[in-house]
């Protein structure tokens, strides 16, 4: 089990941040994503493994002027 954003989410082998962002089915666009103290940008989503009992949170992009 993982806490994504707070949230109990179910963690499996070999799961990376884009297979958690991709079961997550979430619109927003994130461009880093925080695993327990260590921030992945979006060109290393694919390599990330997510350990067990770790805590992600996902920062979207935010656009303004």
């Amino acid at each position: 089990m993982i806490r994504v954003n707070g949230k109990k989410f179910p963690w499996r082998e070999g799961m990376t941040v884009a297979d958690l962002l991709k079961d997550l089915s979430d619109s927003h666009h994130y461009v880093v994503v925080r695993i327990n103290d260590k921030h992945v940008s979006r060109p290393f989503f694919a390599k990330t493994l997510i350990p067990d009992n770790s805590e992600v949170f996902l920062m979207p992009m935010i656009v303004g002027g």
